[in-house]
């Protein structure tokens, strides 16, 4: 009640900004198509176009924090300040993991560990942190604190996978903007300068805000690498405490992530190799571990193959395998075919033509890498397939 008071007396100043906004915005999307439509027959209106969607964007980000200075104290304490949920102090799993405190806490360190970057001496301390509170909830075999951890890994293993692909659009953009032939456009220096305003903006407001805001844009740690690693860390957690699925489903259904790996670069390609040969591995370790009493899943986990070997085997016959800097080692790049060969001898004859055409297509015009070779497994599809007919 008294949160709404609070509201109610701030009305006014809630609602101009909102009218000030949807106002500009409504301006702004008109002199964006005019200098659009203009920029395709004059250049020169292409970078009024940019200097434009910039300072509109400057104006939105200067106008929320106007808006949020303008409101009492008393109304920021409402609108940003956690209050826990009260309970007796036990876990119930009816009620949800959020409920818990020591879920809340995983999920704050494992999102911390997203944020700050490898080069802060805080990294290890916080990651540390975090794989301390996941093994001792292991240890204690709990049903309450075994779903803490499913739930707060699987979350964190999908934010991660969306921070990832962010940053990939981001660096698909730079590259698309300037492949390092000949001069830059403008368009190129102009994004490079706004990313910097940018860092230095989010810089000053969250010192501005540090009275306990958290600035959620603000991510200059979540370079994409670090990302992939730490994707590979939380898979690998995830099996530690017996939820490899929840892994290999998320990661199966990142087909927006598999797309942008085939024009990453090579270190960032061959991180993700790792992630996907762990996983791929996972998947086939459930498979082998499926009993009589859980073929009900076996339809759902045929589909999770299915997606899998269509996002990510393109990546594997792509990615850089050289021997300046090898991603996996002979023997483990012979445990992954034969990986691979078992997966998809487990498929639909039609699905195995699908996923064997798929590789034929990236291992062919892949003219810098001959792996994974699955030369063997598509010459016995084949001979299945001739004898399929000549029996029909």
């Amino acid at each position: 009640m008294e949160m709404e008071m609070d509201m109610m007396e701030n009305l006014p100043s809630t609602i101009s900004p909102l009218l000030l906004r949807s106002m500009a915005s409504s301006v702004f999307i008109y002199a964006d198509k005019l200098f659009f439509n203009l920029a395709e027959k004059f250049k020169p209106f292409e970078i009024i176009r940019y200097v434009l969607i910039t300072s509109f964007l400057f104006f939105l980000r200067l106008l929320s924090f106007l808006f949020l200075s303008d409101l009492p104290p008393k109304s920021q304490s409402h609108v940003y300040t956690f209050n826990p949920p009260k309970s007796n102090g036990r876990y119930l799993i009816g009620s949800g993991v959020s409920d818990s405190g020591i879920a809340r806490a995983l999920s704050q360190v494992l999102s911390i560990v997203n944020d700050i970057p490898v080069s802060s001496r805080k990294y290890a301390i916080v990651r540390s942190l975090a794989e301390g509170l996941i093994e001792e909830n292991r240890r204690e075999d709990a049903e309450g604190l075994r779903e803490v951890n499913r739930a707060v890994l699987s979350s964190a293993f999908s934010r991660t996978l969306s921070y990832l692909e962010a940053a990939m659009v981001e660096l698909g953009q730079d590259r698309i903007g300037h492949d390092g032939a000949g001069p830059a456009p403008v368009q190129y220096w102009v994004k490079r300068a706004l990313r910097v305003v940018r860092s230095v903006g989010d810089g000053v407001w969250a010192r501005e805000g540090s009275g306990g805001v958290r600035e959620d844009v603000n991510r200059s740690g979540n370079s994409a690498e670090k990302l992939a690693a730490e994707l590979l860390w939380l898979a690998q957690k995830l099996v530690d405490c017996g939820f490899g699925e929840e892994a290999v489903e998320r990661w199966a259904s990142a087909s927006n992530l598999a797309s942008l790996s085939l024009l990453a670069e090579p270190r960032l390609q061959g991180s993700l190799v790792k992630v996907s040969t762990f996983l791929f591995k996972q998947a086939r370790d459930m498979e082998m571990a499926l009993d009589e009493t859980e073929e009900f899943y076996e339809e759902s986990r045929r589909q999770t193959k299915m997606k899998m070997l269509t996002s990510w085997l393109p990546l594997l016959c792509r990615a850089s395998n050289g021997t300046d800097m090898p991603v996996l080692s002979i023997n483990e790049k012979a445990e992954l075919e034969k990986v691979l060969e078992e997966t998809i001898e487990l498929l639909d004859h039609e699905e195995q033509e699908q996923v064997l055409s798929l590789w034929l297509h990236h291992f062919a015009y892949c003219s810098s890498s001959d792996w994974p070779n699955l030369h063997a497994l598509y010459c016995r599809w084949c001979t299945n397939s001739r004898k399929l007919l000549l029996l029909h």
